[in-house]
């Protein structure tokens, strides 16, 4: 008998707790970026297994949690897949990884919503002048690698892993 699938609440207690002693670039506590992608999800109609990656998104990359616990935690295969597909790996090439994110069915409206906390322009505004300015250059590249530039908006597209939203 297999354990169930830690629920969302489960998930987001987890991932605040892991980043806990973490800030962003502003300073302010990094699970506000994680609730803030984990929503940015939800309203543009992702399921609860990209919710679910949405606030496990950083935790891989940044060290809050290990490759290893992931591939032991109660979540989906699903989820797994997710999470791993929006980390970037140390040394990895932008094309490499934006191609993985493309490939893998959900990943980009993760990485959609984490794009769009973190290039808001009033986040960008605290940080210093230079901060801003290579940050918000290394925004807009990956969503243009991502095809996230063109005129649709995130509400008008599909989501493919979750074809009752558009």
């Amino acid at each position: 008998m297999t354990d169930p699938d830690l629920t969302l609440a489960e998930v987001e207690v987890i991932a605040r707790a892991a980043h806990a002693a973490q800030t962003d670039k502003a300073g302010r506590p990094y699970a506000e970026h994680l609730a803030a992608v984990a929503e940015g999800v939800r309203v543009r109609g992702g399921s609860d297994e990209q919710i679910a990656a949405a606030w496990l998104h950083d935790a891989i990359e940044d060290g809050a949690l290990s490759p290893q616990w992931l591939a032991a935690a109660a979540l989906s295969q699903e989820v797994k897949v997710l999470v791993l597909a929006v980390t970037k790996r140390p040394g990895e090439e932008l094309s490499s990884y934006t191609g993985r994110i493309l490939a893998t069915p959900g990943a980009l409206l993760i990485k959609e919503a984490d794009l769009a906390h973190n290039g808001d322009p009033a986040r960008l505004a605290v940080l210093d002048p230079a901060t801003r300015s290579r940050l918000a250059a290394k925004y807009a590249q990956v969503r243009g690698l991502l095809g996230l530039d063109d005129a649709a908006s995130s509400a008008e597209r599909k989501n493919p892993a979750n074809p009752g939203t558009h």
